[in-house]
C-alpha cells in the first residue's frame, strides 16, 4: 500500500518520465522483507521539498539527497520495509548502456550491470513509452566484441602486467599490509567475476549473490570454483601468506576454461589494449 501510494505520487510529477522497480522485487526471488529499489527517471530531479512531501506520506524514516554513488533518497516505509529511491536521467542512462552494448566498451569490473538493470527492471510507469523502447533496443544477443573486450581488459588487470592485481596483492602480503590486501583482492574479484559473466554471455547482476547466479546459470565455470573462492576468503586475514598461491590457482583454473584466443594469460604474453574505465555502481 505505502509503496504503491509513493509511486503514484511520483508519477503525477510532470518531470518524471518513468518509474522502474529493480533488484529482487522485480523478479520472483524475494520475500515480504526484501528491500525496494525504485528508479525514478526524470528530465529534472524534483526539488527536495517536493520529494520530502511525497515520502513523508509513506515513510517512517527518510535520508534525502544521498550522493555516495548515485543521487538517491534512502528511506523506510511505514510497514518497516527499506526503500532506495534513485533519480536518473533516462537519456544519460541510455547513453551509458549504449556505450557498452553497442560501443562494446569494457569497464574494470561490473561492465554490464546497467544493461542488466535495464533489462530486468519492472516498468511501473512509462509516460511516453521511452523506457520500454530502451528495453526493446537493448534486448539483444550478447555482442561477441563486447565479450572479447571484457575478457581481454580484465585479464590484463588480473595478471601478467606490472600494475596487475595479483602483483599488487603479493607485494601487499609481503609487507604485511592487510588493508591493501583486502582492497586489491576486492578489485581482483571485480575483474574475475566480470570475465566469468562475459565468458558465459550473461549480463552482470551487480555486487550481490554473484556466486549464486553463476552456479545456477553459467555453463562454463573454473574447476573448484566455489571451493577456491572460499579458501581465498578464509585466508585473507587468517592466513594471508596463503593468498598468493590461491590467486595463482584462481588464475590458472580460469585460463583453463578460456577459448584459445585468450590463452595469452598462461603464456605470459602482453594482450592487446582495449577500452576501460572505472566501474559503474
Amino acid at each position: 500500500m505505502y509503496f504503491d501510494s509513493l509511486c503514484a505520487a511520483f508519477a503525477r510529477l510532470p518531470q518524471v518520465e518513468a518509474l522502474a522497480l529493480g533488484g529482487s522485487r522485480a523478479g520472483e526471488q524475494y520475500d515480504e522483507k526484501s528491500d525496494y529499489d525504485l528508479y525514478v527517471y526524470c528530465t529534472e530531479v524534483p526539488q527536495e521539498t517536493v520529494c520530502r512531501q511525497i515520502l513523508a506520506e509513506s515513510c517512517s524514516y527518510m535520508e534525502l539527497g544521498n550522493r555516495f554513488w548515485e543521487l538517491e533518497d534512502d528511506c523506510v516505509l511505514r510497514n518497516g520495509i527499506p526503500i532506495d529511491i534513485l533519480y536518473r536521467s533516462l537519456s544519460d542512462f541510455t547513453r551509458d548502456v549504449a556505450s557498452v552494448v553497442e560501443g562494446h566498451w569494457a569497464h574494470n569490473g561490473y561492465t554490464t550491470c546497467m544493461w542488466h538493470n535495464l533489462l530486468h527492471s519492472k516498468v511501473l510507469f512509462d509516460r511516453n513509452g521511452a523506457y520500454r523502447a530502451a528495453q526493446e533496443r537493448f534486448d539483444l544477443p550478447y555482442p561477441e566484441q563486447l565479450r572479447a573486450n571484457i575478457i581481454r581488459n580484465n585479464l590484463r588487470l588480473l595478471t601478467k602486467n606490472l600494475p596487475s592485481y595479483d602483483v599488487q596483492i603479493k607485494k601487499a602480503v609481503a609487507r604485511g599490509d592487510l588493508v591493501s590486501v583486502n582492497h586489491r583482492t576486492a578489485a581482483f574479484l571485480e575483474s574475475y567475476f566480470d570475465i566469468l559473466f562475459a565468458l558465459n554471455r550473461m549480463t552482470h547482476p551487480g555486487e550481490k549473490r554473484m556466486m549464486t547466479f553463476l552456479k545456477a546459470q553459467a555453463d562454463i565455470l573454473p574447476q573448484d570454483f566455489e571451493e577456491t573462492l572460499n579458501a581465498l576468503f578464509a585466508s585473507l586475514f587468517g592466513a594471508p601468506q596463503s593468498v598468493p598461491g590461491i590467486l595463482d590457482t584462481l588464475i590458472h583454473n580460469l585460463a583453463d576454461i578460456l577459448p584459445e584466443a585468450y590463452r595469452d594469460i598462461e603464456r605470459g604474453e602482453t594482450l592487446c589494449s582495449c577500452g576501460s574505465r572505472n566501474p559503474m555502481h
